[in-house]
């Protein structure tokens, strides 16, 4: 979503929603629509800037992505 680049999908994070946020879902368990980002800053401020969370899970948006970006930045070494 965020880079547009291709990866495993074991190489990316799956982002699912939650009543009006972004979750990140590392398991692959959550249920719902999931999305998929590079667990990096940098793709994830891509995915922000562009909106793209709404257009991913085709839903009406905005969404939080605060939960995502500390998930993210905890994971970042």
């Amino acid at each position: 979503m965020g880079c547009r680049e291709r990866a495993a999908k074991s190489e990316l994070l799956r982002i699912v929603v939650e009543g009006n946020a972004c979750v990140p879902d590392p398991r692959g368990t959550l249920p719902g629509r999931g999305a998929y980002v590079h667990p990096v800053p940098a793709c994830l401020d891509l995915a922000v800037r562009r909106r793209a969370f709404p257009r991913a899970f085709k839903a009406k948006g905005p969404f939080d992505p605060a939960a995502l970006q500390r998930f993210v930045e905890r994971a970042t070494p």
